[in-house]
């Protein structure tokens, strides 16, 4: 990744400008009508390294310009409790695109989107935040270097066999603390909770003693070329740090308006940047990120999976970090990208709702009226005629569904019953096959 160019050292860009620029003069009206523009032209927060490449006015440079977006900016800082490791405070602007996604999370992941009435069972509901959080797990880990694939990662988290790699482990890791996220949504964040966050996600994947950075362990972050992205704050202000951010988490007034979303975004920004643990630190600040959403009442939250979306695009993700290091600690580059994040994400639940509900319909369709069956057998179906070579358990429909074992049993029992699966012992334990010829068999199945 090429490192973004610095902007021009504050005191010198002011002072150039006002130098060069001759009072009266066509430049200095330039000048203004730059600043006119405001904070973010056209709804784009640019960051020195790109404002640089854009035409400037006739008489301006791009310097003249990017201090007239600065000075435009400057008013709008609010401080946040962060502090970078020269101890000087964070910052970010209430820019109008900040404020239009802001008011597009507000309206869509607190309530908006709700699963499509056809399928708007409990039971569909905790089917579908099954699906989300195995596409978290599987999406946060891949970020961090697991090698799986997609399929043979939701085949080990659907039937519940033991991981085999490395990664198989990342991804099982991240899948149970998603589950234990939604588990500590009533509890205080304490530097406690927080190990014991980054514990779950590490089992069994952490070479060495302890979790924490220590002295001299060289730990900062790279990219896949070996150059240095960042470099955390040193080992011994980690316990300061943590104890600090989790004040910040569990303070219900700052005495300013802080929008929740926003301090979910903060939080995770703030455990990335502090880095505390040798490993681990990236699905650590996202799971933050998760709880902190879920405790400020976006419930949609956990439905949406933002590892998908940042996997897509992993260098706008690490740019926003770079971004916000390189330009007075700005925090508004990492916000407006994870805002985006969160709007293509609750989007794609959106589509993925909208086809599960025309998949179950399909399958309702090919059945006959009168046939009684529930919503897991109809998804199960669903799922069958698209997937003829798929094999089920016991085990692997009670995960999908977050039913009991005798829900599950009970489910295929009766499928088989009916002819719709194929039943076969191996070992100890039932397997479930699809029939070659299912749809006929859904076709002419007599009620």
């Amino acid at each position: 990744m090429k490192l973004p160019t610095p902007p021009p050292a504050r005191a010198d860009m002011y002072s150039a400008v006002f130098q060069r620029l001759e009072p009266g003069g066509a430049a200095l009206a330039a000048f203004t009508r730059e600043m006119e523009k405001g904070p973010a032209p056209g709804g784009k927060y640019r960051h020195w390294d790109s404002l640089r490449h854009v035409p400037s006015p006739k008489g301006l440079r791009a310097e003249d310009v990017w201090a007239a977006r600065k000075m435009a900016r400057m008013g709008l800082y609010r401080m946040v409790p962060l502090l970078d490791k020269r101890g000087e405070p964070f910052r970010y602007a209430l820019v109008d695109p900040v404020l239009e996604r802001l008011h597009r999370i507000d309206r869509d992941a607190a309530g908006r989107i709700a699963l499509p009435e056809r399928t708007a069972t409990e039971g569909e509901r905790d089917r579908y935040l099954m699906r989300s959080l195995r596409e978290e797990a599987i999406a946060s880990s891949q970020l961090e270097g697991a090698s799986t694939t997609r399929r043979v990662a939701k085949e080990m988290l659907r039937t519940g066999r033991a991981p085999r790699t490395r990664s198989e482990q990342m991804i099982l890791n991240n899948y149970r603390a998603m589950e234990s996220v939604r588990e500590r949504v009533d509890e205080p964040l304490t530097p406690d909770v927080v190990t014991d966050l980054h514990r779950v996600v590490t089992e069994g994947t952490l070479d060495g003693s302890g979790p924490f950075r220590q002295a001299g362990d060289g730990i900062a972050v790279y990219d896949d070329q070996d150059q240095l992205l960042h470099a955390p704050p040193p080992p011994d202000q980690i316990a300061e740090r943590l104890e600090r951010m989790c004040a910040f988490a569990n303070e219900a007034e700052t005495g300013v308006f802080l929008h929740p979303a926003l301090k979910s975004i903060l939080l995770h920004f703030w455990l990335a940047y502090d880095h505390p643990f040798v490993d681990g630190n990236g699905r650590t600040a996202r799971a933050l990120f998760y709880w902190s959403m879920l405790r400020e009442g976006f419930w949609l939250a956990e439905f949406l999976s933002i590892s998908t979306v940042i996997k897509r695009a992993p260098a706008r993700y690490a740019k926003s970090f770079l971004y916000t290091e390189t330009d007075d600690n700005d925090l508004t580059y990492f916000i407006l990208a994870q805002l985006r994040v969160i709007e293509l994400a609750v989007q794609e639940l959106g589509e993925h709702l909208e086809q599960k509900s025309r998949e179950v319909q399909e399958a309702r369709a090919l059945l006959r009226p009168t046939v009684d069956l529930n919503h897991r057998q109809l998804a199960l179906l669903s799922h069958a005629i698209r997937r003829p070579d798929a094999a089920y358990t016991i085990a692997s429909h009670r995960r999908s569904h977050d039913v009991a074992y005798a829900t599950a049993r009970a489910d295929l029992l009766d499928l088989a019953a009916r002819g719709l699966l194929d039943k076969r012992k191996q070992g100890r334990a039932f397997v479930f096959t699809v029939p070659a010829d299912l749809a006929d068999r859904l076709k002419s199945l007599d009620a």
